[in-house]
């Protein structure tokens, strides 16, 4: 049996129990009032009991689980009040990721990986657009056509030039998809080619390519304990909030398909931490919903647990809120009326505690103190306590640079992913289809005398000759030959031209004629 999880300490140590971290949960709570703290000390455990763990560093605080800790006044007056005898300084086993390289191995995806459905949602396309879109991925599966009936076979499309490419080409050739795949129109792909310019622009270029995230990387263990994946996303947040959302929601996604069904086991395959989880929810689309949905219900049978971290549970939709059963619930602010309804709110989230006033007590929460609800043995939710969460033994905090590229440089990893890879895909492909064409057009009209010998070519005079001999035609009748053809077009030209001339003169000529007076004509 895995040993229980030390969370958090009222009249009564509470424990979260391995088998039921799989069942999902949420940390919640105003900023400043103790969420990272809660996150690091959960990422540890999960680590000390062989669990990995994916979890996206937003401010550059959670860096500090790759030190040892316990330095800290705060963190030690802690552990003395819970009475921890063993509390002691630990580092645990991390690998950093940053999509960008810069802090981190650098982590991508294909543009065939992202799929369609969040490609949408990143490039913020309406119903119209996403359509095109579905097509365009749909064609390139396909393969396009040669000759009727025949295809180039599939199209990989690995980064945004594949897919600029792909939509170009169906653009430029909408009328041989249009039986099959409907209308594509050229405003549809131009508002799409724009808004991936746009998405180029805040570096999601760096994103799309190979080597793609082997997942198989993340859900490692060393020296027994779970390793600790760390995707440094302050510059990320910054720049591109969706793309981060969107980023983590493609993760969550290819757990879904990478894992194998295996129940409810002892203790989880992985722990993913989603945090800043309300951008995930933000102007999210109906079928991206239901897909967040269908996973957070389905992933669990896959050994992986789905924390998510926000502000208020509020931000979380009902359907998923109620697969969220471990719940850690710190301070919230009630300055405002409509502050007032989400306390309330939260409060009825919990399985109420008789003995406590959980809508008053939740803005009364110090910062290190939450609402605790975790599920039993049976997985049922625990009735809410006031408790103080167990102190991190990692360092609490960023690190410095050098501390960092010590970790990347001794990592397992080091040096798999840093160098892109840029094979042959649907852009090289369609440029050498593009190139073909225009070879054979060049070939249809060229003079083929390429094969005839240096000796048996005619000579200059002896196409002068060739030109001037008259043409015989299918029937045997005799024509001008091509330069006497010329020669009288350039006769006709001249001497119509002359004729008008001519005509013109003598007009002017009869005119001047008329107006001489009878009696100068007498003279």
């Amino acid at each position: 049996m895995v040993e229980p999880i030390l969370v958090a300490e009222s009249k009564v140590q509470i424990f979260l129990l391995p088998k039921m971290a799989n069942r999902h949960g949420l940390i919640a709570g105003a900023t400043g009032t103790g969420k990272t703290v809660t996150l690091q000390t959960l990422a540890e455990n999960f680590s000390a009991r062989g669990v990995p763990v994916f979890m996206a560093d937003v401010k550059g605080d959670l860096a500090g689980l790759s030190q040892p800790g316990a330095t800290n006044p705060k963190i030690i007056e802690r552990a003395k009040e819970l009475k921890l005898a063993d509390f002691k300084g630990e580092a645990y086993p991390v690998v950093f990721w940053d999509v960008f390289g810069e802090q981190g191995h650098p982590v991508r995806a294909t543009v065939s990986e992202m799929g369609p459905l969040l490609l949408a949602r990143l490039l913020e396309l309406n119903e119209t657009q996403a359509g095109v879109l579905n097509m365009v991925f749909k064609i390139a599966d396909e393969g396009v056509p040669r000759r009727p009936g025949e295809s180039t076979g599939p199209l990989p499309l690995l980064d945004l030039k594949d897919l600029r490419s792909m939509l170009q080409y169906v653009a430029d050739n909408a009328d041989q998809f249009k039986t099959q795949f409907g209308n594509i129109s050229a405003a549809s792909a131009g508002a799409i080619q724009r808004n991936l310019l746009a998405l180029e622009s805040q570096g999601a270029d760096k994103f799309f390519g190979e080597p793609a995230l082997n997942f198989d990387d993340l859900i490692q263990t060393q020296g027994g304990r779970g390793v600790v994946n760390i995707l440094a996303a302050e510059k990320l947040m910054q720049q591109a909030p969706k793309v981060y959302a969107t980023f983590l929601l493609w993760m969550l996604s290819e757990l879904f398909e990478h894992l194998p069904e295996i129940g409810d086991p002892e203790k989880p395959t992985l722990v993913f931490f989603f945090d800043e989880a309300h951008l995930l929810f933000t102007d999210i689309a109906k079928p991206v919903e239901e897909k967040i949905e269908q996973m957070v219900r389905l992933i669990r049978s896959k050994g992986v647990g789905v924390y998510f971290v926000t502000q208020n549970p509020l931000d979380i939709p009902d359907v998923v809120l109620g697969q969220l059963g471990n719940r850690v619930q710190h301070a919230l602010r009630a300055f405002t009326p409509r502050d007032q309804k989400a306390v309330q709110a939260a409060a009825q989230t919990f399985r109420q505690n008789p003995k406590l006033q959980t809508e008053a007590v939740l803005t009364q929460l110090a910062v290190g103190e939450a609402l605790v609800s975790l599920l039993d043995e049976n997985g049922s939710p625990e009735i809410v306590q006031r408790a103080k969460i167990v102190p991190p033994r990692s360092q609490v905090g960023a690190i410095t640079q050098d501390q960092r590229k010590q970790v990347i440089e001794s990592s397992v990893l080091a040096g798999h992913y840093e160098k892109a890879i840029d094979r042959e895909s649907a852009y090289e492909m369609l440029e050498t289809r593009v190139g073909r064409r225009a070879e054979a057009a060049v070939a249809s009209v060229a003079i083929p005398t390429a094969s005839v010998p240096e000796a048996d070519k005619p000579s200059f005079f002896g196409r002068i000759s060739e030109m001037l001999e008259p043409r015989i035609g299918p029937r045997g009748g005799r024509y001008d030959s091509v330069a006497t053809t010329a020669m009288k077009s350039v006769a006709r030209a001249a001497g119509s031209q002359f004729g008008r001339q001519l005509i013109r003169g003598a007009l002017g000529v009869l005119a001047r004629i008329a107006k001489v007076p009878a009696d100068s004509k007498r003279q």
